[in-house]
């Protein structure tokens, strides 16, 4: 077995998720865990998109499986939200052993981390803040579901949906996702402040909670806060002026409170959480491609949630910005950012771009039946581990379930792979005359 050891970091991560995977499909397989029986390919799909945080089915969560097999899936989900080998390091470390230099380099490895400085402390960090929201989460929604459904079923669904929210996997044991609860504010704005803090990453809040002045904030903490309210407000207005009036969403909402509430949830579950409270697969054409381009950005590095991640639109678009001011540097916040970052960016646009398309290219020539635009868009979810969709996971064929949990999956470690290869150039040894080449 030590010739796992000598594996490359992203090497091991993946051996690491699929073995998480394969145990996860092996034990909903079980007879205890479903009311009727499921198939391999329904439980090799659900396991991936537990462990990979996504929330993409094609069963519905709450009446295919028992509570054995629920709890299953909230594992899944706890374990891929908070990193597996964060998850090993945590345990590791409370049984007071030594963690060597070969576990840091995968924990930083997973965690999408430049060094190797405060590690274990950020590990900590983490389990603190994913057991306080979590347990504060299931308290308050509790207080709608247990006079709803009794005490021990109202307490599952709880600390189901909590944890779940919190790890931005969009799973619920609702077959209308959260349709039901538009109009609850408790429920809505609970889910959403969960998934908002989870998606921030782990770097952020401890920055946050640590310094808590804006003028101690890494570089890093400053673009994804701001990134992050400019996102959120913009596809506030966006969602409201798309379907105000549409009656397959908006419109059919009658109360101005449940509006509201649907175009604030709306705005902020793309980026990862996979919940919903209106009808995905009624919105518009113009609204179901800016969900798209949503699902690609994503949330925070370090964190629970899925896509290229916000700092990486934001450096794009600061290198686009420098580009057009022919200036050779990036510069935001009293910092500037090297050009060696704006190519890392164009390198990981390019791979998630190639990825998506030739995920969609496969999807559509064995789905004759599906139309293209819920095919792309299932695409994008299962890429930005989002798990919003528009009704085609209940169509797909076998063909269709492998080559969604392959995005899910890359989506999930596919950037990180990529990293640790930009991380590890070698200085070329030879240099060559430069060329010209046209563009544009």
């Amino acid at each position: 077995m030590k010739w796992l050891l000598n594996l490359p970091a992203p090497a091991l991560l993946v051996l690491v998720y699929l073995s998480w995977i394969a145990v996860g499909a092996a034990l909903l397989m079980l007879p205890i865990s479903s009311t009727h029986g499921i198939s391999l390919s329904e439980a090799l799909f659900t396991s991936t998109s537990a462990v990979t945080v996504t929330g993409l089915v094609v069963v519905d969560t709450g009446s295919a499986y028992t509570l054995f097999g629920q709890g299953v899936v909230m594992l899944l989900i706890q374990l891929g939200g908070m990193g597996l080998m964060t998850f090993a390091v945590m345990v590791l470390s409370s049984l007071g052993l030594k963690i060597g230099m070969t576990h840091r380099r995968y924990l930083r490895q997973e965690m999408g981390l430049a060094s190797f400085s405060g590690l274990i402390d950020l590990v900590w960090v983490i389990f603190r803040i994913v057991l306080v929201c979590e347990l504060l989460g299931m308290m308050l929604m509790a207080i709608v579901f247990v006079p709803e459904f009794g005490w021990r079923e109202g307490l599952w669904q709880a600390a189901f949906h909590s944890i779940s929210a919190f790890n931005n996997a969009g799973f619920s044991l609702f077959p209308d996702s959260l349709m039901g609860y538009v109009d609850n504010p408790l429920i809505i704005f609970t889910i959403s402040v969960q998934f908002i803090i989870g998606g921030l990453g782990f770097a952020v809040l401890s920055d946050v909670l640590l310094f808590r002045k804006w003028g101690r904030f890494s570089l890093h903490t400053r673009l994804m806060l701001v990134g992050t309210l400019v996102l959120i407000c913009t596809s506030c207005v966006v969602y409201g002026l798309l379907e105000w009036s549409n009656p397959e969403t908006l419109g059919g909402l009658h109360s101005m409170q449940a509006k509201l509430q649907a175009i604030w949830f709306e705005s902020v579950t793309p980026r990862t959480a996979g919940f919903n409270s209106m009808n995905t697969a009624g919105m518009h054409d113009s609204t179901t491609l800016y969900t798209m381009v949503l699902m690609v950005i994503g949330a925070g590095s370090t964190s629970t949630a899925g896509g290229i991640k916000v700092t990486t639109a934001v450096v794009l678009l600061m290198a686009t910005i420098a580009f057009f001011k022919n200036s050779g540097r990036m510069r935001a916040f009293g910092y500037s950012v090297g050009l060696e970052q704006g190519l890392k960016v164009m390198a990981l646009l390019t791979v998630s771009l190639f990825v998506i398309l030739i995920g969609l290219f496969i999807l559509v020539g064995t789905h004759h039946h599906i139309d293209f635009l819920d095919a792309a868009f299932e695409v994008t979810s299962a890429f930005g581990t989002v798990g919003l969709s528009r009704g085609a996971s209940g169509e797909l064929n076998d063909v269709g379930r492998l080559v969604i949990c392959t995005i899910m999956f890359l989506g999930r470690l596919g950037p990180l792979t990529l990293g640790f290869f930009l991380a590890s150039k070698a200085p070329p040894r030879v240099k060559y005359p430069e060329g010209e080449v046209f563009l544009g």
